[in-house]
């Protein structure tokens, strides 16, 4: 058992939030009780996991994406009530890390989608260093964007929608997970000749043509739920605690 505090304090000192200029607030984002047994990991404090976090007995909630974000409306009605009600009536804790999951070195969503993928890093790029820059780890280069489609494809699960560049081996793979299809420039100018992220916009399609580089959008949930469970489960095992990842399905 550890107080609220002590993990809090465990989170933040793996994953150094004020190190990131971020688009939410990063650690305890709603207070609930003293002390923890049980900590439940996910992607996304949706009301969906909340429930599963109560069923599953839950003392503190640790997640990638929280309830509060730069910009929102403030006001406590609809979802949001739902969503803290949920939490306050439980009196589970909520720990939530945007950027600093995505970045950590060996337990973040970058670097744990890599190792999903068989993909190993030798350089960073882009905005705080968020993008990631390498090769398939065994060094064998994949026979051409195909080739790691159907990687990507059966270690997520799920298809993937592909924009071809340039044909050929591919040896060279920038990756960043999540909403990150605004890092694709980035990436062509860091020598990438595929790009790997969850989501793609309008121009990223053009870009991939025009520049001969393959964009991959693989989801954005699909992307970013190795982050979570694994921060969570290095934690919960340094301070004694019982930890449970649970998957709430999303198709985007």
């Amino acid at each position: 058992m550890a107080s609220s505090l002590q993990l809090l304090h465990a989170f933040d000192t793996l994953l150094q939030p004020e190190r990131f200029k971020d688009y939410g607030p990063n650690g305890l984002q709603v207070e609930g009780r003293v002390q923890v047994r049980r900590i439940v990991s996910g992607v996304t404090a949706s009301l969906a996991l909340i429930d599963a976090a109560i069923e599953a007995d839950a003392d503190a909630l640790f997640v990638h994406h929280g309830l509060f974000w730069r910009g929102q409306d403030g006001r406590v009605t609809g979802w949001m009530k739902q969503r803290l009600a949920r939490l306050l009536a439980h009196d589970i804790n909520l720990y939530a890390y945007h950027l600093p999951l995505d970045a950590h070195p060996e337990l973040g969503n970058n670097a744990q989608l890599a190792r999903v993928l068989g993909l190993q890093a030798s350089a960073r790029f882009g905005d705080q260093d968020l993008g990631w820059l390498g090769a398939p780890a065994d060094g064998a280069p994949l026979a051409d964007t195909g080739a790691l489609a159907a990687r990507i494809e059966q270690a997520l699960g799920r298809p993937v929608l592909r924009v071809d560049g340039a044909s050929g081996p591919i040896s060279r793979v920038a990756w960043c997970t999540g909403g990150a299809q605004g890092y694709f420039e980035a990436a062509i100018a860091a020598g990438a000749q595929a790009f790997v992220t969850g989501e793609i916009s309008e121009p990223q399609a053009h870009y991939a043509r025009e520049c001969g580089v393959s964009f991959l959008a693989c989801g954005h949930h699909a992307t970013e739920r190795y982050g979570a469970p694994a921060v969570a489960a290095h934690v919960a095992s340094q301070l004694g605690l019982d930890h449970q990842f649970i998957d709430i399905p999303n198709p985007a």
